[in-house]
């Protein structure tokens, strides 16, 4: 792969991976259940070292960090009462997921045509932790609590995570 095809890859890749990464922060300002909005910050946080990553291989090609290709808009809450289960959130999880599936369908065949094998794994193993984290806001949508682990002593869930973290 030539050098010049090589870092528009990369910085495509790039601005891509940082829309997504806004609208997950985005969503997590807006998803105010406990543990629904815990699954956002993990996410956040993988997404946040893959970022890392992005930037030392945009430096070893002689790029910079691109703006994001695009923003994403959070759907509204549900305003009506879940049925079955589900939870208010479900219209903005939904659409956490189709972007995430929507953006490894995307690059998953450009990243097989890449030569460059050490950049190939490492867009590989972002696209591979893409769809796990597709799956956890499938299963978040589902209404299922314990994505992150299970809770001690079947203490009650109460309360929400406020959309500021720090107050002065």
């Amino acid at each position: 792969m030539q050098q010049t095809k090589l870092q528009q890859l990369l910085t495509d890749f790039t601005a891509e991976r940082l829309a997504l990464l806004e609208r997950h922060e985005a969503g997590a300002r807006v998803v105010s259940h406990y543990d629904f909005n815990n699954a956002y910050q993990y996410v956040i946080d993988r997404e946040e070292t893959q970022l890392t990553w992005l930037q030392a291989a945009l430096a070893e090609v002689g790029a910079v960090l691109p703006h994001s290709s695009r923003t994403i808009a959070v759907p509204a809450v549900e305003t009506e009462k879940p049925k079955d289960g589900q939870t208010a959130f479900r219209n903005i999880l939904e659409d956490d997921m189709r972007h995430l599936a929507a953006c490894v369908e995307q690059w998953r065949p450009r990243v097989a045509e890449m030569t460059h094998a050490r950049h190939r794994i490492m867009l590989d193993v972002i696209l591979g932790e893409s769809r796990e984290h597709q799956r956890v806001f499938e299963q978040a949508a589902s209404g299922m609590e314990d994505l992150l682990g299970k809770r001690t002593g079947g203490v009650p869930r109460r309360g929400a995570v406020l959309p500021t973290r720090w107050m002065e």
